[in-house]
């Protein structure tokens, strides 16, 4: 449990280049370099982005109030977002909805890291299951699913954790609703 500055910025330097560097270049090389300046643009807001991520994580992990969540989205599943995209569609775009799909599949994630939605941790999440074999049996299941379908299965991990945010932040609201008595009405 010990740590010093220069680790810290070691792993930093380390996720910038894991999380932000190459999955712009392993985009870059699937499509966005047939799409001259605007695939370098792509690119570049989504480095930005990772890197803004991480030195904000950075900053707020030590005074972070509620370890649940994180603020933003991770650099990792954002990477995630983009490798397995490119892992599960391995041709270049060609026409314009693919390439309005290959610029938003860096910009998405990126905009998402940099946004103050809230992503689940899942550090803290108690299933229940500490008592039993249920946990060993879905790890289990994972790893089969992605030992036999892994193009499937990981766009379904990846795209399921970014929509998870967006699916509780929905069920938070329509709790509020219903949790809100209606306005009196006037006289």
């Amino acid at each position: 449990n010990t740590t010093s500055a220069f680790g810290l910025e070691l792993d930093s330097l380390a996720d910038i280049i894991s999380f932000g560097i190459a999955p712009v270049v392993l985009a870059f090389a699937w499509g966005l370099s047939d799409l001259g300046r605007l695939g370098w643009a792509a690119g570049f807001v989504y480095l930005t982005a990772a890197a803004m991520r991480l030195a904000r994580f950075n900053i707020q992990s030590p005074t972070q109030a509620d370890k649940r969540y994180f603020v933003g989205m991770p650099s990792p599943p954002a990477a995630g977002v983009v490798a397995s995209t490119v892992y599960w569609w391995p041709y270049p775009p060609s026409g314009g909805p693919q390439v309005v799909a290959a610029v938003a599949l860096v910009l998405v994630p990126g905009a998402l890291m940099v946004s103050t939605i809230r992503f689940r941790s899942f550090k803290t999440i108690n299933f229940g299951w500490s008592q039993s074999y249920i946990k060993l049996l879905v790890v289990a299941g994972l790893i089969a699913f992605i030992a036999t379908e892994p193009r499937v299965t990981l766009v379904i991990l990846a795209y399921g954790y970014l929509l998870s945010a967006f699916i509780e932040m929905g069920i938070q609201r329509l709790r509020l609703s219903r949790e809100d008595p209606p306005p009196a009405a006037g006289p």
